[in-house]
Formats: C-alpha cells, structure tokens, sequence
C-alpha cells in the first residue's frame, strides 16, 4: 500500500501541466515556438476564461494559437505579435491586464463586489442580532424584578 502510494505520488510530482496545444499547431523552429508557447502563457482564452490559449482546448483558443504563430512567422516581435491580438479582442485577451481607464471595471470590480458583499454580510448581522428593531427601555416592573433576581444570583 505504501509502495503504491509513494508511486501515485511520485507521478503526480513529476507529471507537467497539460498543454492543449496541438502537434499540428506547433512550429518546426524550437525557438519560435518557445516565444509562441511564452507569449501564450500570457493570453486568456475568452471562452474557459481562467486559462491561458496554450491551455485550453477551446476552439477559440486554437484559433488564437494558430494567429499567433502566423504572426511570428511572419516576422513580428513578441510584443507586436501581443498588440495585434490585443488589437482584435481588446485588453481582456489578457491575462494580466493593463491598469488604465478601459480597465479599471476589471481590476476594481472584484474587490468592489466582495466588499460589497461584507457590507451586506454586516448589515444582515446586525438586523439579526437586534431582531430588526431597537429594543425597547424596560419598564419599572421589569427594571425592578431585573435588580431582585441580580440580587438573588450574587447572594448564591
């Protein structure tokens, strides 16, 4: 049982992130496609979202790998070949966005919509504690059998 476990665990250690990207998108030039998969690495799938191009399976995703590469073929610098993307799909191809004006909802949104979320949290906290009203003052009856019984648990 051990043995196996140290197995799974020493495969699991040594195995790579999956790449997506195909044997017939890739580049006969070791290093233009060492560019293309470092410039990849950079771009977001619009479809998954959370992954870069390189590894999603998306078909939108594969499009963006075979553009890139053409680009690089072509001739394009690392960075043109990111602007020419950028300038199709805008800055959201990006997964590390650029902070400006255009940008600011994506970069200030989350932060917004979780401290929203902590003043809703708060305020249905405290409608909770208080029952949704204020407490009304004690009357004297109240106020003085408050006093007898305080009396009678400190004289235990």
């Amino acid at each position: 049982m051990r043995l196996t476990a140290a197995a799974l665990l020493t495969a699991l250690a040594l195995a790579g992130p999956a790449r997506a990207v195909l044997p017939g998108e890739q580049l006969p030039d070791a290093r233009l496609e060492a560019r293309a998969r470092a410039i990849g690495s950079e771009l977001r799938c619009l479809v998954c979202q959370n992954q870069s191009i390189d590894d999603s399976d998306a078909t939108l995703a594969g499009d963006l790998r075979v553009i890139l590469r053409e680009r690089l073929l072509a001739g394009d610098s690392d960075q043109q070949a990111k602007d020419y993307i950028v300038k199709r799909y805008g800055d959201f191809v990006l997964l590390d966005p650029p902070f400006k004006p255009q940008t600011l909802l994506l970069w200030l949104g989350p932060p917004l919509a979780l401290a929203a979320g902590g003043v809703w949290v708060w305020l249905a906290a405290r409608r909770r504690v208080s029952g949704g009203q204020p407490t009304p003052p004690l009357t004297p009856e109240e106020h003085e059998r408050l006093l007898r019984r305080l009396d009678a648990e400190s004289a235990k």
